[in-house]
C-alpha cells in the first residue's frame, strides 16, 4: 500500500503520518438527478450532461417521468388525427418506446448509465390525473395492476433486446418517487405504494434474477408520527415546528423500517434501499400552513449513519443503500443553491459521508428543470451544477474538486482529505474552510439573493499547513481555489444588477467569472517534499492535484 512511485524519495506520508490506506468511494458522482425524461430530449440538457459526465465523472443519472404521457409510451388509443376526427382506442394497449430510446441511446453514448425511476403513471393507466407540476404529472396508484406490470415488464424486455443483458444487469431499477408525499408524488396509501413495488419487482426478476431493484425512494427523515399510519397526519408534525431545539429530536427514516418488514413477510427482494437526505423539514402549523426547518451542519451524516445500522440489522443486510436524491434544501427555488456557501457545504458533506451510501446523487445536474417551469432568471435557485445557459456554479467547481481525488486516503485531514490514486499514483485533494462560526449551523434556504449572500462575512481567514513526503523529486501540483472572489458568478450577476435577461456580452462576461478560480502551482522539493501552506478565506474550496514530475532542465 505504501510503495513509492517512481522517482520519489520513499514511502508517501503526511504530516509525518503513513497513508491511511482506506478505499475513498466517489458517492458524489456515482449518480446524479435531472428532473423528468421528456427534458432530456433538449440539446442544452444533453449538453450539460456530456459535461458533466466529462468533467465530473457522472456515472449515472436518475430523472422523473419516464412513463409520463409526454414520452408517449402506453398507448390506450391511436393518437387520433388531429383535429380530423378523435382518437381510436385500441383494444389492448401498446408500448411504444420511440421517445425513450433516443433519451437512453444518448445517455448511454456519453458513456453514463441510467438510474431507471419507474415512474409516473400514464394517464390511461391513472385512477387520478395532472395531480403535480405544470406539466400535469399523474401520480397515482394504477387502475389495473397487471397492466402495470406489464408496463415495467414490457420496458425491461425491450432494453434488454436493444442494449443486451449485459449492460442492463448494470442498471438500478427504483419503483416509483417519494410515496410518502401525498397527494403530491402519490395519492395512494402506503400499502398500495407497497403493493405497487411488490408487482414490479415480482415483473422484473420473472425476466431475470440478476436485476437490481429497490425501493422506496421516501424523502427526509422526521421525528414524528406524521408517516406513521397509511396516509400523512400533518397535524402529527405540529409539536415538531414548535420545539425550541428541533435538532434535539429524534429523526428517523420515513417508511423504510416498514418496507423492509413488509418485504420480508412476502419474501420479495431489496436489492437496494433508497431515501432521499434533504437536511429540511416543513412541519405543520397549528393554523395549517408550514414552518420551514434547516437542521444542523451534520444531519445527513447522522441520518445516514442511522439508515446504514437499520438495513445491516434486517434481513437485507447486503442491500445497497442509494440517497437518489440530496441537496441542501428540497427547494428549486432556494437562492443558495447558487451561492459559494452551497458548494463548501457539499464538498464538507461529501467527504463526511462517503463511507455510509453506495451513491448520495445531487439534486440536480442542471438548472434545465421545469417542476415549477423555467427560472425566473439565470440564477432563481435552481438545482442545478449549471445554469439554464450552462454557466458553472460554485457547487460545479466543487464537484470538479472532488473528482480529481484518487481512490485511496492518504489522510483525513480537519477541513478535507488527501488521496492516491492507485493506478496511476497521482496525489490529489480537497480542502475546504466551512467556517467554524457556523456553530453547526447548516447552509439555510433562502428565498432572495440578498438573503443568501448574507453569509459572506462569517468568521476570519484559516491559515491551512501539511507536509506531503516520498513524492517524486520537483513533483508539480496545480492548485486551483474557490473563494467569494473567484468563481463566485451568482455574486458577479448581483453586481449587474441581477438582470432577469441576461445580453450575449453579458453571458460572457458572466462565463468568464463563472471560470475564473484562483491558480497557482506548487512544485515538491528535490527531496520530494511537498509543503502546502494556504491562507484559506471563509468558505473557500481549494483542489490540489498533482500534475507530474519537474520536467528535465
Amino acid at each position: 500500500m505504501d510503495a513509492a512511485p517512481r522517482g520519489s524519495t520513499g514511502p508517501l506520508t503526511v504530516d509525518g503520518s503513513p497513508s491511511v490506506g482506506r478505499t475513498l468511494h466517489h458517492v458524489w458522482n456515482e449518480c446524479v438527478g435531472a428532473g423528468r425524461a421528456n427534458e432530456a430530449l433538449r440539446a442544452d440538457w444533453q449538453a450539460h450532461f456530456q459535461e458533466a459526465v466529462d468533467l465530473l465523472g457522472a456515472r449515472y443519472v436518475r430523472f422523473h417521468g419516464l412513463y409520463h404521457d409526454d414520452m408517449f409510451v402506453y398507448r390506450g388509443d391511436d393518437g387520433g388525427g388531429g383535429g380530423f376526427g378523435p382518437p381510436t382506442p385500441l383494444v389492448d394497449p401498446v408500448h411504444t418506446f420511440s421517445y425513450v430510446d433516443k433519451v437512453f441511446d444518448f445517455i448511454l453514448s456519453t458513456g453514463a448509465r441510467p438510474f431507471v425511476e419507474l415512474g409516473f403513471m400514464p394517464r390511461a393507466l391513472a385512477t387520478q390525473t395532472e395531480t403535480l407540476f405544470w406539466w400535469k404529472a399523474h401520480c397515482s396508484p394504477p387502475n389495473d395492476m397487471s397492466r402495470w406490470a406489464d408496463l415495467v415488464s414490457a420496458t425491461v424486455r425491450h432494453w434488454i433486446e436493444r442494449y443486451g443483458i449485459d449492460e442492463v444487469l448494470q442498471w438500478r431499477f427504483e419503483v416509483w418517487n417519494e410515496p410518502n408525499l401525498v397527494p403530491m408524488f402519490w395519492t395512494g396509501t402506503r400499502t398500495q405504494y407497497f403493493e405497487l413495488y411488490e408487482a414490479s419487482v415480482r415483473a422484473i426478476k420473472a425476466i431475470d434474477e440478476r436485476l437490481l431493484v429497490g425501493g422506496p425512494s421516501t424523502s427526509v427523515f422526521v421525528p414524528d408520527a406524521r408517516y406513521a399510519g397509511e396516509t400523512e397526519d400533518r397535524t402529527a408534525s405540529i409539536a415538531t415546528g414548535e420545539a425550541a431545539d428541533p435538532d434535539a429530536l429524534d429523526w428517523r427514516p420515513v417508511w423504510i423500517e416498514e418496507f423492509i418488514a413488509w418485504c420480508a413477510e412476502r419474501d420479495l427482494p431489496v436489492d437496494f434501499v433508497t431515501a432521499h437526505l434533504y437536511p429540511t423539514d416543513y412541519a405543520a402549523t397549528p393554523s395549517g400552513g408550514a414552518k420551514e426547518i434547516s437542521r444542523y451542519v451534520d444531519a445527513t451524516y447522522d441520518d445516514l449513519t442511522l439508515l446504514r445500522s437499520i438495513i445491516a440489522s434486517s434481513p437485507y443486510p447486503d442491500a445497497e443503500v442509494h440517497i437518489t436524491e440530496w441537496s441542501t434544501s428540497p427547494s428549486s427555488r432556494d437562492r443558495s443553491h447558487d451561492t459559494l456557501f452551497a458548494a463548501t457545504y457539499i464538498t464538507r458533506a461529501y467527504l463526511r459521508c462517503a463511507e455510509l451510501a453506495d451513491s448520495i446523487s445531487y439534486w440536480t445536474f442542471t438548472d434545465v428543470f421545469e417542476e415549477g417551469g423555467a427560472g425566473l432568471g439565470p440564477f432563481h435557485g435552481g438545482f442545478g451544477l449549471v445554469n439554464e445557459q450552462g454557466l458553472h456554479k460554485p457547487t460545479f467547481h466543487a464537484f470538479a474538486m472532488l473528482g480529481q481525488l484518487g481512490d485511496e486516503v492518504l489522510a483525513d485531514l480537519p477541513h478535507g482529505v488527501l488521496t492516491r490514486d492507485s493506478a496511476t499514483g497521482r496525489v490529489a485533494g480537497v480542502l475546504h474552510h466551512y467556517p467554524d462560526e457556523m456553530g453547526g449551523r447548516s447552509v439555510r434556504s433562502q428565498h432572495t439573493y440578498a438573503a443568501a449572500r448574507g453569509l459572506a462575512g462569517i468568521g476570519p481567514n484559516r491559515r491551512v499547513r501539511h507536509t506531503v513526503a516520498g513524492l517524486p523529486a520537483g513533483a508539480t501540483f496545480d492548485v486551483a481555489q474557490l473563494d467569494w472572489e473567484h468563481g463566485n458568478v451568482a455574486e458577479a450577476w448581483h453586481a449587474m444588477g441581477e438582470p432577469i435577461n441576461l445580453t450575449l456580452p453579458q453571458t460572457a462576461e458572466l462565463r468568464a467569472a463563472a471560470d475564473d478560480l484562483l491558480r497557482r502551482t506548487l512544485t515538491a522539493s528535490d527531496d520530494g517534499v511537498l509543503e502546502i501552506d494556504l491562507d484559506l478565506p471563509p468558505w473557500a474550496v481549494v483542489g490540489i492535484v498533482q500534475t507530474g514530475p519537474r520536467p528535465a532542465s
